[in-house]
């Protein structure tokens, strides 16, 4: 049966499971994306396309008159679902479960393993070796809502960036998983399953904090600070005061050397080769004081130089 959804999203993942809902006979009743940006929002694009009613607002949970006009708002459309297809602003509850048949929210991890806003880093981060999608309904806590369905078996493979993970292996895993879930409301056969907490973790956002580097850490470790923090917000340390962040890290297996922790042992077109505690750790590209990124040998980083 097909049901009147309010659709919350962005990005190239909000605008194609958009597609997938009204290409099933969904009716799109209403569209949330961010405000208007340097760059073009692909979601927003494709609702001013198709003329869908479209809302452009960068929260929604604030005290006042602003929230309860877009409570209001939200109502007026008669949604029988919200869908939270990729979305980054808190929503109140009055809008989470104003719908007859409540929300559906997407999560990039098996929960209740990872919440929070940054499970894709801290996956990489902590060494786990199997991800997932996950999709939930949205309660008062962070991504602690019961889960409808779930999408597992994917190998975290050491080559795993932030961003790879993601659009390698989640991304269209993704999409299906949304699209069925919003079946499974529809045909009345939609679960839930009560998270267990016993195996619950959540980990906070990754800022600068987290992304500082220790090259004296075991070699293992730093290499997945720095896939997990790739491209955001870059695993970094310092060169003679200057700023430099590192891109797309490759674990040198079995590889040693003599050099303290932290120093250039080769650049060439490949990158840099850097020693770490215990290991040697290939780094592709680097940005130095918020510049460009530049490959290895193009950095002025010469042999010698010590990171951090």
């Amino acid at each position: 049966m097909p049901l009147r959804i309010a659709y919350f999203g962005q990005a190239p993942f909000g605008r194609d499971v958009l597609i997938r809902l009204i290409d099933a006979g969904h009716e799109i009743v209403g569209v949330y994306a961010p405000p208007a940006g340097k760059r073009p929002d692909p979601l927003a694009e494709e609702a001013e396309s198709r003329g869908l009613p479209l809302f452009r607002y960068k929260a929604m949970r604030k005290q006042g008159e602003p929230i309860a006009a877009r409570v209001e708002e939200h109502r007026a459309l008669g949604a029988e679902l919200n869908v939270l297809a990729f979305v980054t602003m808190i929503l109140p509850e009055a809008i989470v479960d104003a719908p007859p048949q409540g929300s559906l929210c997407f999560h990039p991890s098996l929960l209740p393993k990872y919440r929070g806003g940054n499970a894709l880093a801290w996956q990489i981060i902590e060494g786990e070796r199997e991800s997932g999608v996950t999709i939930f309904r949205p309660d008062a806590g962070v991504d602690t809502g019961p889960i409808v369905l779930q999408k597992g078996g994917v190998t975290i493979e050491p080559h795993h960036t932030a961003a790879s993970l993601y659009f390698e292996q989640l991304y269209a895993l993704g999409v299906e998983a949304m699209v069925e879930a919003v079946e499974l409301v529809a045909s009345g056969r939609a679960g839930a399953q009560v998270q267990d907490e016993a195996e619950a973790s959540h980990q906070g956002l990754v800022d600068d904090a987290v992304a500082a580097l220790d090259w004296k850490r075991p070699a293992a470790e730093i290499d997945r600070r720095i896939r997990g923090c790739d491209p955001n917000p870059g695993a970094h340390a310092t060169v003679a005061g200057r700023e430099v962040r590192f891109y797309g890290a490759q674990l040198e297996t079995g590889a040693r050397s003599d050099a303290p922790a932290g120093t250039v042992i080769a650049s060439d077109a490949e990158g840099l080769r850097i020693a770490a505690g215990g290991g040697v750790i290939r780094v592709a590209k680097v940005r130095i004081d918020g510049g460009a990124k530049l490959l290895g040998n193009e950095s002025g980083l010469t042999v010698g130089d010590r990171v951090g």
